[in-house]
């Protein structure tokens, strides 16, 4: 339901984003850990390493393709509940694969569950924000999935390390059994009406509303030329991520740092400190104002982080990358949701999330093609010039909506001042 109120923190937002927190919580438990995990079981190259992300990346991504059409189909329990179950029965199976390419049909098949899974809560909680306040509401869900990437390493690789590969199965495993009550309280109400016709439906209920406001069927979704630009910058920012999520551990190992885990702590922290003055400041000021510093901090981190040797140097890398990455996202999935009708915000948030995974999985496997010849702290800074790409396109898309924009104000200016003359005469 599309809320007539400035209500944002309503049970139902927050159940979305504790769910949202645990489903991307679990991925990042295992997902970094893993690349260190298979290159010490199966004495795997960092080209091996990196095809653990980016397979598992295409499944949810091929599984998104479908899971944005069903919910607009009223399939969000199917979706919900087939996905967790999915995940769960691959992750429980992990420990028993006994070589790579098993690993990596399970990496997979979780991949597909996991894709399967995360569209549909982002686009609930897009229903259940005010219009008014979506920024800052977009603002602080993002919040529990970037808070739940950098934490999400930093447990796996401490439970790795302190109590092995098993243990961190089992921690996984628990994260996604905790999801199942908590979604049930959500997609088990019974539908109510939709507050505007055309929104995708409640998260209150099982099934989305499907009229849209002339009492038609909602269109099925499809591609929108208004989130091309932004899902290329999303793209290209989760590009230098997957470089740290895929190979911090082993850049740690290479640059003599005791726990290099401890970057996402302190890239957590900058993230809880800007999170919330981003949405307010994206709802105010607009994209801008948040993604051209963004994108110049995210340089410095990167940058910075390529020439770190102790814990107080990564830090400072870890907390500048953070102020930038924490506004950053955000305001790109925003930029997407606004940027489409109500009816389409699932498959703008597959998008996003497509974008985000396609980065990552892109990120890690040139980069890692990149060590493999070079070395991971030559490799952090060939990943920020991804960045300075990012940079260029956008501030070339800004220029062309400014001129856009004033070519169509002057010319309602002078239609306006034609129609005072003749009015005149």
């Amino acid at each position: 339901m599309v809320p007539t109120n400035t209500r944002l923190w309503s049970k139902a937002f927050i159940i979305l984003m504790s769910c949202n927190f645990l489903l991307f919580f679990e991925l990042h438990l295992i997902v970094s850990p893993l690349t260190s995990y298979v290159q010490q079981r199966f004495d795997a190259y960092a080209l091996q390493v990196s095809l653990f992300i980016c397979l598992f990346a295409l499944s949810a991504i091929g599984a998104r393709l479908y899971s944005a059409r069903a919910l607009a189909q009223g399939k969000r329990n199917k979706l919900i509940y087939g996905g967790l179950l999915l995940g769960l029965a691959a992750t429980l199976v992990y420990p028993l694969a006994g070589n790579i390419a098993m690993l990596l049909l399970l990496r997979m098949l979780f991949g597909v569950g996991f894709g399967l899974v995360s569209t549909a809560f982002p686009t609930m909680a897009s229903d259940v924000i005010p219009m008014k306040r979506m920024g800052e509401g977009m603002g602080y869900f993002g919040l529990s999935t970037t808070l739940a990437m950098s934490l999400g390493p930093l447990a796996g690789a401490a439970l790795l390390h302190d109590a092995g590969f098993s243990a961190l199965v089992l921690a996984t495993a628990a994260s996604l059994i905790v999801i199942f009550p908590l979604s049930y309280s959500l997609i088990s109400r019974k539908p109510q009406a939709s507050a505007i016709s055309g929104s995708i439906g409640s998260p209150e209920s099982g099934k989305p509303a499907r009229q849209s406001v002339h009492g038609q069927e909602a269109p099925r979704p499809t591609a929108s030329r208004p989130l091309l630009i932004p899902s290329l910058l999303n793209g290209l920012l989760s590009v230098t991520y997957g470089g740290l999520v895929g190979f911090i551990i082993l850049f740690g190992k290479e640059s003599g740092i005791a726990s290099p885990a401890l970057f996402f702590l302190f890239n957590a922290i900058a993230i809880l400190l800007v999170r919330p003055l981003a949405g307010k400041l994206y709802d105010r000021r607009g994209p801008a104002a948040l993604l051209v510093p963004g994108s110049l901090f995210v340089v410095a981190g990167l940058v910075l982080l390529s020439y770190v040797t102790t814990t107080g140097g990564l830090f400072c890398a870890a907390f500048l990358y953070g102020i930038g990455y924490g506004s950053m996202q955000s305001t790109l999935q925003t930029w997407m949701i606004q940027s489409v009708t109500p009816e389409k915000r699932g498959f703008a948030n597959g998008m996003f999330l497509n974008t985000l995974d396609f980065g990552i999985a892109v990120g890690a496997l040139m980069l890692g093609m990149i060590a493999s010849v070079s070395s991971y702290s030559a490799m952090y800074r060939y990943s920020a010039l991804f960045m300075a790409l990012f940079l260029l396109i956008y501030l070339l898309q800004f220029r062309r909506s400014t001129v856009a924009a004033a070519s169509a104000a002057a010319k309602r200016q002078s239609q306006a001042d034609i129609a005072d003359r003749l009015s005149a005469q």
